[in-house]
C-alpha cells in the first residue's frame, strides 16, 4: 500500500541512520579520547577498577618522591659517618704514636684536639631537611628517635590501604654524639675488651712483672660492692652459671681493677691502705677475668696528657678501636638502608608502569580497530542516507498517478 501519511520505508531508513550516527559518535569519542571506557556508563566495572588504580598510582608517585627525600637523608648520614671513620682512624694512629718513649705528647694532643673538633663539625653538618642522624638527644626516647622513610603504598585484598616504611632507630650504637647525655659512640666511656694487665709488682724489694686478671668492678655497685677510693669489696654476689665470681677484694692500679691481697702476706709493696689493711696485688689469683674494663676517658674528652699511666693509654687505644668498630657497623647499617631504598625506588617505578599498563588494557581504545569501525560506519551512513532518500522519493511517485 502506498500512503502519503505514513512512509514506513522512510521511518525504517531514518531509524537505521540514527543508529549509525550514534555508533559513529561513540567511535569518534573513543578516537578523540583514546579510551574505550571513558565514563561509568561505558563499562561500570572497568571504570571503577581503572579509577581506583589511577588513584593508587598517584599515591605511588608520592611514594617515589618520598623515597628520593629519604635516600638523601640516608646518604647524608652515611657520608658523615664515613668521614668520621676516617678521622677516628687518624686519632687511633696518633694514640699509637704517643706510646713511643720520648715523644712530645703535648704536640700529639694538639693534633688530636683538632681531629676531635673535626668530628664535632662532621656530626653537626650531617643534616638534611632538618634531620640529623649522627647526633641526637638519646634521652628523648620514643618517636623522637624513630626515623623512617616512606617505602610503599599497599592496597590489601580486603580493600584496606596502608603506607609501609623503612625504619631506622637512633641509639647508642649508631649516634656519634648524644646531645642529651654521654651515651653516643664518641662521648661515652667505652667498655673495652681487656682480659688481663701486666704490672710491675715490688715483692721483697724486687720489682717483677706479673700478668694478672683485669676485672670490671665499676659496674658492681648494685651487686653489693663497697667502694673506697681505689679499693672495692664485693659481697653477696650471685655467680651465674659459668660466670665470673666477683666476690672478694679488689684494688685499682694503673686504671684497672685487679684482685687484692693483704700485702703483708706476700711482703708486697702497698697499693692501697684503707686504714685497717694494706692491700697489694694478688699475683696468685686464678680464674677467668672480666673483659669489659671501662676506658678512663671518652673520645670527646680524650686528652693523652692527663692519662696517668701507659696502661691508660693502651686502654684508650682499645677504646678508640672499639668505637671505630661500632662506627663501621653503623655505617654498614646505613649502607644497607640506602641499598634497600634504591631497590624500592626501582620497584615502585616498575610497579607504577605495570599499573599503567594494566589500566590501559581495561580502558584504552584499540585505535586500529576504531579507525576501521569508523570507516565502516561512514560507509553505512552514506548508504542509509541514500536509502532514506529513496524512501522519501516514493511519495513523489504517487503524484504521477494523478497526472
Amino acid at each position: 500500500m502506498a500512503s502519503i501519511l505514513t512512509n514506513t520505508s522512510a521511518m525504517g531508513a531514518l531509524s537505521t541512520l540514527r543508529s549509525i550516527s550514534a555508533s559513529m559518535e561513540d567511535t569518534q569519542a573513543r578516537i578523540s579520547s583514546g579510551q574505550k571506557v571513558g565514563s561509568a556508563s561505558d563499562n561500570a566495572a572497568y571504570w571503577s577498577i581503572a579509577t581506583t588504580m589511577k588513584s593508587d598510582n598517584m599515591a605511588l608517585s608520592a611514594v617515589s618522591d618520598a623515597l628520593g627525600l629519604g635516600a638523601a637523608k640516608v646518604d647524608t648520614a652515611y657520608s658523615g659517618m664515613e668521614a668520621a671513620i676516617n678521622v677516628v682512624k687518624e686519632i687511633k694512629t696518633k694514640l699509637v704514636a704517643a706510646t713511643e718513649d720520648g715523644v712530645d705528647k703535648t704536640k700529639i694532643q694538639e693534633e688530636i684536639t683538632q681531629l676531635k673538633d673535626q668530628l664535632t663539625s662532621i656530626a653537626q653538618a650531617a643534616s638534611f631537611s632538618g634531620e640529623n642522624w649522627l647526633q641526637a638527644d638519646l634521652t628523648a626516647g620514643g618517636t623522637a628517635l624513630q626515623k623512617s622513610v616512606v617505602a610503599s603504598f599497599v592496597r590489601a585484598d580486603n580493600g584496606s590501604v596502608s603506607v609501609k616504611k623503612v625504619d631506622y632507630d637512633l641509639s647508642t650504637t649508631n649516634v656519634l654524639f648524644d646531645t642529651g647525655g654521654n651515651t653516643g659512640i664518641l662521648d661515652k666511656q667505652q667498655n673495652v675488651s681487656q682480659a688481663s694487665i701486666t704490672l710491675k709488682v715490688n715483692i721483697n724489694g724486687t720489682e717483677t712483672e706479673k700478668t694478672v686478671g683485669a676485672f670490671a668492678v665499676d659496674g658492681l655497685i648494685s651487686a653489693g660492692a663497697t667502694f673506697t677510693g681505689d679499693y672495692a669489696s664485693v659481697t653477696g654476689y650471685t655467680v651465674p652459671a659459668g660466670g665470673i665470681n666477683y666476690n672478694g677484694n679488689f684494688v685499682k692500679t694503673e686504671g684497672t681493677w685487679v684482685r687484692a691481697v693483704d700485702s703483708a702476706t706476700l711482703s708486697q709493696e702497698v697499693v692501697y691502705d684503707d686504714g685497717t689493711t694494706k692491700w697489694g696485688v694478688d699475683t696468685t689469683a686464678t680464674g677467668q677475668p672480666a673483659t669489659n674494663v671501662v676506658a678512663t676517658q671518652s673520645m670527646a674528652d680524650l686528652d693523652i696528657t692527663t692519662l696517668a699511666t701507659s696502661q691508660d693509654l693502651d686502654t684508650m687505644i682499645s677504646a678508640v678501636d672499639q668505637a671505630l668498630t661500632q662506627m663501621t657497623s653503623a655505617a654498614a647499617s646505613l649502607g644497607s638502608v640506602s641499598a634497600r631504598i634504591d631497590m624500592q625506588e626501582e620497584f615502585v617505578q616498575n610497579l607504577s608502569d605495570s599499573i599503567d599498563a594494566g589500566v590501559g588494557r581495561l580502558v584504552d581504545a584499540d585505535m586500529n580497530e576504531e579507525s576501521t569501525r569508523l570507516k565502516a560506519l561512514q560507509t553505512q551512513q552514506q548508504l542509509a542516507v541514500q536509502a532514506l532518500s529513496i524512501a522519501n522519493s516514493e511519495s513523489q511517485n504517487v503524484l504521477s498517478l494523478f497526472r
